[in-house]
């Protein structure tokens, strides 16, 4: 414990704030050879404009990193468990959950132009999707959102709407994206029957454990892309001795 605190006692408030885009730290991740932190999204941008240095130093930047930048995960546990000032109100917010606040905060979102009128969508069960247990799984059910019949799967859905809506461009909720954890019910989709057919051609629940939250997964995906390319590359070695 004294040791944690220690640790946490040698930041400062500058060190939650991500060296780009300048707001609190999301998903933070460090070089490795300059110790820099910036926020996933942020230094995976910065490298794609940059090439193979670091957005603050110039430091070299290797090519794993570039794909798969390394989580601080020791700065993500402090962040958890000490707070800050919101910059417009000067609400104390821990760090971890301040981006979080700035949706809510009404005089941050005056200040920096984002609209503080959030829309307020009734989400029925059965859009969110309705969840039946089975003898083996569990199944969800929608109801469709352009003429709102219920007890949908996601494939009967996906027939449903191409059969029926083909043509019909109208702003709605996607039922299937809401029920999902990492899910976000003010996120509109403007043509949703073509969403249907290039997101959702398939159940999630095949492919990822919906029990992870969507950083942690594309973390795991990247890691375990990278072994398979490594016993690749070492077979191939083996090959040519």
């Amino acid at each position: 414990m004294s040791e944690e605190l220690s640790a946490a006692t040698s930041y400062t408030e500058d060190d939650f704030y991500c060296l780009v885009c300048q707001e609190v730290l999301k998903t933070p991740a460090r070089t490795v050879a300059c110790q820099h932190v910036f926020c996933r999204k942020c230094f995976q941008t910065a490298m794609r404009e940059s090439g193979i240095h670091c957005p603050l130093c110039c430091g070299n930047v290797t090519r794993r990193e570039r794909a798969c930048p390394k989580r601080a995960l020791d700065l993500e546990n402090i962040m958890r468990k000490f707070s800050g000032s919101c910059r417009c109100c000067a609400k104390q917010i821990k760090f971890y959950c301040m981006r979080h606040h700035y949706k809510s905060c009404k005089k941050y979102q005056d200040e920096y132009g984002v609209s503080s009128v959030i829309p307020n969508f009734q989400i029925s069960q059965d859009s969110v999707g309705n969840r039946s247990e089975t003898s083996s799984s569990r199944h969800s059910t929608f109801k469709c959102p352009l003429c709102q019949e219920s007890n949908f799967t996601r494939q009967h859905l996906l027939d449903h709407c191409n059969s029926n809506h083909l043509f019909e461009i109208v702003p709605v909720t996607c039922p299937i994206c809401v029920s999902l954890p990492w899910g976000d019910p003010s996120q509109i989709t403007r043509n949703f029957v073509s969403y249907l057919n290039q997101r959702h051609q398939f159940d999630y629940g095949e492919f990822v454990n919906l029990q992870l939250d969507e950083e942690t997964q594309y973390q795991t995906a990247v890691e375990e892309s990278f072994q398979v390319y490594s016993e690749e590359c070492r077979h191939l070695n083996l090959m040519c001795i």
